[in-house]
């Protein structure tokens, strides 16, 4: 796993300020860096329930485009695949002794009780997908 060190910028963030399950309005965005090179920025923002998820990864949208269309999994599929893999990213983050930083340079806070909507859970879940096929790792028990 040498080579993470120099490889792609990782950033997930998830900032959760309200709850408020019954409303689902996301905004998707997809730009590239300044700096010439392509970095796939997806941005997904509820400010009804006031969270952002930013993901940041090399190749992202393309992957994505070659993945299962919105709508074949069900909502609680998702939430059900993305609750196990958080809690794995999650435990791989607590311990840097052991995972690289470079790979696991945040902590998830995906809080099960929050309805986050089927875009949320749709994106994070093919994030997590991506993220095992690129850096060969996986995160289901």
């Amino acid at each position: 796993m040498k080579y993470i060190s120099y490889c792609i910028i990782l950033i997930i963030s998830s900032i959760i300020i309200g709850c408020n399950s019954t409303k689902n309005n996301s905004n998707l965005k997809s730009k590239k860096d300044t700096n010439s090179k392509k970095v796939d920025t997806i941005s997904i923002k509820n400010d009804s329930i006031g969270y952002e998820v930013i993901i940041l990864e090399i190749g992202f949208n393309v992957w994505l485009q070659t993945q299962r269309p919105r709508g074949f999994y069900s909502l609680q599929f998702l939430e059900q695949r993305n609750m196990q893999y958080v809690a794995v990213y999650n435990n791989r983050f607590l311990e840097p002794s052991t995972y690289s930083r470079d790979l696991y340079p945040f902590y998830i806070d995906y809080d099960p009780n929050i309805n986050y909507g089927y875009e949320v859970n749709y994106l994070l879940y093919h994030y997590f997908l991506f993220f095992e096929e690129k850096y060969g790792v996986k995160l289901r028990y």
